[in-house]
Parts: structure tokens; C-alpha cells; sequence
């Protein structure tokens, strides 16, 4: 698992403002443009604004983690390696199989809020049948396996464009929104929205719950800037990148998110058409600004589909050289392209899109799931932080890594409870064909099945928590 390092040249390396963009353009998807609309329906702008410190605070404790282990563990490749190290093989096979589920089904949150931008131009694809935006997507899913099959997927101008096409309307939304605000309205039911129609208990409490998983969603990713220490031209700057880069991601998102409020009435931000920024800048501005996110959107998320499409192939491929998975998910062909792994996510995206014909919610269950699985992964990196800040407690500045860790970890687990355990028991659920290739790995690697009876018990936990999941869902206890 670990590798061989040397001391590379970092006169070409990335300097502080190109570590600050990477940072922000991982992390910006199509998420930002739906935000408005489901923090709407979860809370009131007061809630909304507690909780955005709250996930910001949380966010930050965790990228200054991954920093850290970038910095002193340049020997693990990999996000899911720290969990691997810290506490065995079948770990480092749940945080990557949680990551890999995160990457793909984040793919299909894409693919649902691209064709609703789509469908600002050509109505057909905002009609009741999902079955035309299915159509396309998987068309365009296709075909973008294939171009990253190809070896295309970090073509430098292509990655430019998309950065301004990302960054361009979401600055020009906001400042309308400046410059369009109205105090009154937004501090009108500040706290709560009494006697709307809006689900759940109007407390604060119960508002600032319902905002986690929306707010962690736009968060996802944040991990891929802080792997880039190594490739930067001081190393210092990477932590510097991470701090000034998280400020300015929670400065645009709070922005893009609460200055609605004080235009559109919570009721009428919750009620909106999705994406929510199109059909906002459109009431604000006229038809020219619906059309201007749109466009920005299709781009943006085409981008991030672009990008993504390879991460979750990328994800079992490591962990295919890593003995984690069968090594036939390590092939690559003549491009460098890991096809089995590139195929094979792609065949599951396309099993989920055809689900979206049978129901309404599909960009809210996709980030919901994406975020779930994600968050399995993030908890393991936290709890190895804390290892080994313990491990080395009388080094200089450990007792301070030792406490991010373990407010990483607080975050995490919080953030687990406030989004309840629905879309985390779900994920279980695919750790048992996940837990099947990672068994003929052991067997195929080092010729037995299992490497302690402590990790026979820890399969055992998955697949019986799994079980559970798929009779709660045929009980229909647990509803998707």
C-alpha cells in the first residue's frame, strides 16, 4: 500500500491562487443551483444562517484533517488509505466502497439537475414523463464514458471554460440579489414561517436538522483540493488554499442561498421550480437571466459529470492496487483508462437513472444517498486523524491536530443524526456485493477469505445491517 516517494520539483508546482481556485471549482457542481429552493423547505433564513456556521465550522475542521495527513502521510494514495492504515483491510474497503458510492451517485444527481436546465428551453424535458430526460442522459452518460475512456478528461482548456461558466452567473446572480434585497422581507419570519404549509415542527432546532444534509451536499468534494499539498510550489500554501478556499465557498454559498429571502417569501422560495437559481434570476431580472443560469448550469454540471465520471473508476482502481477489490478492476487500457472500473460505474448510473421514471424526488435522493455514503468515508479520515496525533502526542502542534480531529469527527457523527440513519442504512445495502468482491480479493491476493476472526465478525456486522435494510424496505418501513 505505501510507495515510494522522492523529492519532487516543485518550480512548476501550483502557487497559492491556482490552489485557492482548485479548491473552490471542486467543490461548486449543480448543487449551488438547487440550493435555494431546499434550504427553503427546511428552514427559515435565522436556522439557515446558524447551520451554514455550523457545516462551515465543521467542513473546515475536516479539510484541515485531510491536510494534515496529506502533509505527514504522502505515502497512502488514495482517501480511503487513512482508514485502511489506522484500522485494517475490511475499513479501508468500507471508507473506499463509501466513496466510490458517493462519486457515482453523485453522477446522478448531475444528470437530474442538468436536464431540468435543459428543460428551461426545451419544454419537453420539464414535463410530468421523466422518460425523455432519461433518454439524453444516459446518452450523454455514455458518451462521456467514452471520451474518458479515451483519455480526454483533464484536457486544460476544457477545464478553464467550465471554471468560468461555473463562477460568471453565480456572481451575477448575486449581486441582483445585493442589489434587489429588501430588509423587511427578509427579517418578516426570520425564525420560523408560521402557519405554512411547509413539513415538519417549526422549531429552530428541528429547522437547523433538516439543513445539514442539504449544506454537506454542496460540500462534497472538498476532499480533492487538499490532495493536491504535494503538486503545490510551498507546501505551506495548501493549508493557506484550504482556509481562505472553504471562506470564500460558505461566503458564496450563504450568499446565492439567503439574500433570496429578503425577495420571495420562504413559501413561495420552497414551491419553486427546480433548479431554483433559474427560475429566481428569472422572476428577478426577466426571461434573459433564467436563460443565463441555465446555460451556466448545463456547462457547469456537464463539467463536474465530465469529471466525476472518472473519479469513481479511479476510486475502485486504487483500491483494486490496493488488494481491496478483484485485480481485474486494476486493468487499464492503451490510454491509461481503467475500463472495467469506468464501465462498471457507469452501468450503475444508468440502472438509477431508469429509476427516476418512477418518482418526482430524484436530485433530492440522489445527493441524499451521495452524501450519506460520503460521509462513511469522512468519519474514518477524522478517526485516523486522532490516531495519529495520539500516536505522536509530544510532536509539535499534535494536541492541535488531535483537536481538529476530534471535532472532525463530532461534525461528522452529528451531521450523521441530524440527517437521520434513512439514506446511511440504505447504503448498507450495497456493501453486500461490495463485501463479496472484497472477500474474493483476500482469497484471490493471500488465498484465504478472511484475514482475523475480528474482521469474519466486522462482515458479518455489514451484511446483517444490510439484511435489515432490504426487510425494512420490502416492510416498507423504510421508504425511499
Amino acid at each position: 500500500m505505501k510507495k515510494a516517494t522522492s523529492s519532487p520539483d516543485k518550480s512548476h508546482g501550483l502557487g497559492l491562487l491556482a490552489l485557492i481556485s482548485t479548491v473552490i471549482t471542486s467543490s461548486i457542481g449543480g448543487g449551488i443551483f438547487a440550493l435555494t429552493s431546499d434550504l427553503a423547505i427546511a428552514a427559515s433564513p435565522g436556522p439557515a444562517l446558524i447551520a451554514w456556521g455550523i457545516v462551515g465550522l465543521g467542513t473546515l475542521m475536516l479539510a484541515l484533517s485531510l491536510n494534515n495527513l496529506v502533509l505527514k502521510r504522502p505515502d497512502l494514495e488514495g482517501i480511503f488509505s487513512y482508514a485502511e492504515e489506522g484500522f485494517g483491510k475490511y475499513t479501508g474497503f468500507i471508507s473506499g466502497w463509501g466513496y466510490w458510492i458517493s462519486a457515482w451517485m453523485g453522477n446522478v444527481a448531475f444528470a437530474t439537475v442538468m436536464m431540468s436546465a435543459v428543460g428551461y428551453f426545451l419544454p419537453v424535458f420539464n414535463g410530468r414523463s421523466q422518460i425523455p430526460s432519461v433518454i439524453v442522459a444516459s446518452v450523454i452518460l455514455w458518451l462521456l464514458t467514452l471520451l474518458v475512456n479515451h483519455g480526454i478528461e483533464s484536457a486544460a482548456l476544457l477545464n478553464a471554460m467550465i471554471t468560468v461558466c461555473k463562477l460568471i452567473p453565480l456572481f451575477v446572480f448575486i449581486v441582483f440579489a445585493i442589489f434587489l434585497f429588501k430588509g423587511q422581507v427578509f427579517t418578516a419570519h426570520f425564525w420560523t414561517n408560521v402557519g405554512s404549509n411547509l413539513q415538519g415542527t417549526e422549531t429552530i432546532a428541528s429547522q437547523i436538522k433538516r439543513c445539514f444534509i442539504i449544506m454537506m451536499w454542496v460540500f462534497v468534494g472538498i476532499e480533492g483540493a487538499t490532495m493536491l499539498s504535494s503538486r503545490a510550489k510551498k507546501t505551506a500554501d495548501a493549508g493557506k488554499a484550504t482556509l481562505i478556499g472553504l471562506v470564500g465557498l460558505l461566503t458564496i454559498y450563504v450568499l446565492a442561498s439567503v439574500l433570496p429571502y429578503g425577495y420571495f417569501s420562504r413559501q413561495a422560495l420552497a414551491t419553486i421550480h427546480q433548479p431554483a437559481m433559474v427560475y429566481l434570476f428569472k422572476e428577478m431580472v426577466g426571461p434573459w437571466g433564467g436563460a443565463l443560469i441555465s446555460l451556466g448550469l448545463i456547462i457547469s454540471t456537464l463539467g463536474s459529470w465530465l469529471s466525476w465520471t472518472m473519479l469513481p473508476a479511479e476510486t475502485i482502481r486504487l483500491m483494486a492496487d490496493q488488494k481491496l477489490l478483484p485485480r481485474v478492476f486494476s486493468r487499464k487500457n492503451k490510454q491509461g483508462a481503467p475500463t472495467v472500473s469506468l464501465v462498471t460505474s457507469s452501468v450503475l448510473v444508468q440502472f438509477f437513472l431508469v429509476t427516476l421514471i418512477f418518482t418526482d424526488q430524484a436530485y433530492q435522493i440522489a445527493y441524499s444517498m451521495c452524501t450519506a455514503a460520503v460521509t462513511i468515508c469522512y468519519i474514518l479520515v477524522a478517526a485516523y486523524q486522532i490516531k495519529y496525533s495520539w500516536q505522536h502526542l509530544r510532536e509539535s502542534g499534535s494536541r492541535w491536530q488531535l483537536a481538529i480531529g476530534i471535532g472532525a469527527l463530532l461534525f461528522e457523527g452529528t451531521a450523521i443524526y441530524f440527517s437521520g440513519f434513512k439514506y446511511l442504512i440504505l447504503c448498507t445495502i450495497a456493501y453486500i456485493p461490495g463485501s463479496i468482491l472484497y472477500l474474493m480479493a483476500r482469497k484471490e491476493s493471500e488465498r484465504r477469505w478472511f484475514q482475523s476472526p475480528l474482521e469474519r465478525l466486522y462482515v458479518a456486522s455489514v451484511v446483517i445491517c444490510a439484511l435489515v435494510a432490504i426487510g425494512l424496505v420490502i416492510a416498507g418501513k423504510l421508504v425511499i
